[in-house]
């Protein structure tokens, strides 16, 4: 099955807070691929903030085939939903996140509690950096040592992501491409080479530059 044409996640663990009328709320995201991994997450965060007065949480996963959210005790629809809302409005896809809140004791009102719960999911999505990644081939290309160096040219102009270099009785490279750039750099090796030496497609993944 050929990948999408790009995979919008975010890249790292964030954990950010802010006061809101004397209430700390604390957002965490976390890049997940199961539910099961969005389930660990939230048990997590939940022992670690167990003194806190809600913790609760939205994950989307499969760009949105799996979505849950929760809101802990909230009132309904005031922090869960908003809080999957404001994911989907990022763009983002396979992310957890959880909101901490420590109660300060000044009620923020339906209306407040959205706004609170939103922005911080908004903020915990941002400070774990979002990251766009678009779907490369991944080769392997025997060859000489004498060819190498001309196709290691090739490679470098092409901005291809060198996984690994193996050098035996002969060089074995395994690279990745964009897509896009895929018929272009192939060619210009063909050439080069003389089309003694063609690449072998090994697989597929997202990455990004």
């Amino acid at each position: 099955m050929q990948l999408a044409e790009q995979y919008t996640t975010v890249k790292r663990e964030a954990h950010v807070e802010f006061e809101e009328k004397r209430s700390l709320f604390i957002g965490h995201a976390l890049h997940v691929e199961s539910e099961e991994e969005a389930l660990a997450f939230i048990k997590q965060m939940k022992k670690e903030y167990s003194d806190a007065t809600h913790n609760c949480f939205a994950y989307l996963i499969k760009g949105g085939i799996i979505a849950r959210y929760s809101d802990d005790g909230e009132p309904q629809g005031t922090a869960g939903m908003p809080m999957l809302e404001t994911i989907r409005k990022s763009g983002v896809s396979d992310v957890c996140v959880v909101v901490t809140r420590y109660f300060g004791g000044i009620l923020l009102g339906a209306g407040g509690l959205v706004r609170a719960y939103s922005h911080s999911t908004a903020i915990a999505i941002e400070g774990a950096e979002i990251v766009t990644y678009e779907p490369y081939l991944v080769y392997e290309l025997r060859s000489g040592y004498s060819e190498y160096q001309k196709y290691s040219n090739i490679l470098t102009s092409a901005s291809a992501i060198i996984d690994d270099t193996e050098f035996g009785a002969d060089v074995c490279v395994k690279f990745a491409l964009k897509r896009d750039e895929v018929e272009k750099v192939l060619t210009r090796i063909s050439e080069a080479g003389y089309g003694r030496d063609i690449p072998t497609l090994v697989g597929e993944r997202f990455d990004c530059r």
